[in-house]
């Protein structure tokens, strides 16, 4: 028997930063993301006696008689660290795969956390609440492995859709669904030129900056942040109304916010990428995640949208395929070649 699982990525329109406790727990943060119809895979095979993690897309390996023998060296940590909270005995065979490049700024690791728990309470022959995963795949980051970062991620990844969300001190988190059907999920999605840069996004030494700037009370960091959380509520009601421009208007304002945190969030490479979508049409442009590479989202007419793509593509892009994605993490078990569904 296997278990396999995946997990959405996500890409975020406004208020991202806010979700880091060390702003949320004090001032209170939001965000609007879209789940998206790029994964993560998990595949777990129980038995064997011994672990083997294998993320199939990095080409990196790790072998353990023990999960007890894990180190956290920075190989295949988010896998060492899954396994430590929910430890399968009897041996293990855990292989990952992705659909977006390392480095996206598409939330890949959260929704990796996620995955991986998943593929694991599977074996387990156990179940998890949606919102529950979210919170286990946040503590696997933030208390286990002691990164810095939010949790909008880990959300998008269990619930799938477009939310918007609301964070408090600790784990109170309000979740609200924006109201949309399927057609106008695809319109909006029409709106919507997702592309990666060629460079990746790796962003822990952008979050130390940012956030030692915040504990030094720099006026213009937290005046950003609180820009863009106040940017969430506006964003989702025009998402809802289907007014798309006022959509792009407010994406890309909050760009400009986000672009006050750091110097290095955006390049040369995502500033001729940018320049090349608003000369094509563009309405508004912002980066995933914290910027400094990984992906943009561009939003535009529709019947803008060949000029947009052939313009990026010509400064470096590449565009990726996508749709919203409505169903969050989704697993399976296999046995005797039948794929059944776990949900």
């Amino acid at each position: 028997m296997s278990f396999r699982v995946r997990a959405p990525v996500r890409i975020d329109l406004a208020g991202g930063w806010s979700d880091v406790p060390e702003f949320a727990d004090l001032e209170g943060g939001a965000v609007v993301n879209a789940a998206i119809t790029l994964f993560t895979h998990v595949e777990c095979l129980p038995g064997g006696g011994t672990y083997c993690l294998h993320a199939e897309d990095i080409g990196e390996r790790v072998y353990l008689q023990d999960p007890a023998d894990a180190r956290y060296d920075g190989k295949l940590d988010l896998h060492k660290a899954a396994l430590n909270m929910l430890p399968v005995t009897g041996g293990l065979e855990v292989l990952t795969s992705s659909d977006v490049p390392a480095g996206s700024g598409l939330g890949a690791s959260g929704s990796l956390d996620v995955a991986l728990l998943q593929a694991l309470a599977l074996c387990r022959n156990e179940r998890f609440d949606p919102i529950d995963l979210a919170e286990m795949g946040f503590r696997l980051e933030t208390a286990e492995l002691r990164l810095i970062g939010g949790r909008q991620d880990q959300y998008a990844a269990a619930l799938g859709g477009i939310h918007e969300f609301r964070f408090g001190d600790g784990s109170d988190v309000e979740v609200r669904r924006v109201d949309l059907s399927p057609e106008a999920a695809a319109e909006f999605a029409e709106h919507v030129t997702l592309v990666y840069t060629g460079e990746s996004h790796f962003s822990s030494q952008i979050h130390d900056r940012v956030w030692r700037a915040y504990r030094e009370r720099r006026n213009e960091i937290g005046d950003a942040i609180r820009t863009m959380r106040d940017l969430v509520d506006p964003v989702a009601r025009a998402i809802e109304a289907g007014e798309w421009r006022e959509v792009a208007r407010l994406v890309d304002e909050n760009w400009k916010q986000q672009q006050r945190l750091d110097a290095t969030i955006s390049t040369e490479g995502t500033q001729a990428i940018e320049t090349a979508a608003r000369t094509a049409g563009a309405w508004g442009v912002k980066a995933t995640g914290a910027g400094a590479g990984g992906c943009l989202v561009i939003l535009g007419p529709p019947d803008a949208r060949e000029a947009i793509e052939a313009g990026v593509v010509a400064a470096g892009a590449r565009v990726l395929d996508w749709a919203v994605d409505f169903d969050g993490v989704t697993g399976w078990h296999l046995e005797n070649d039948a794929d059944r569904g776990t949900g």
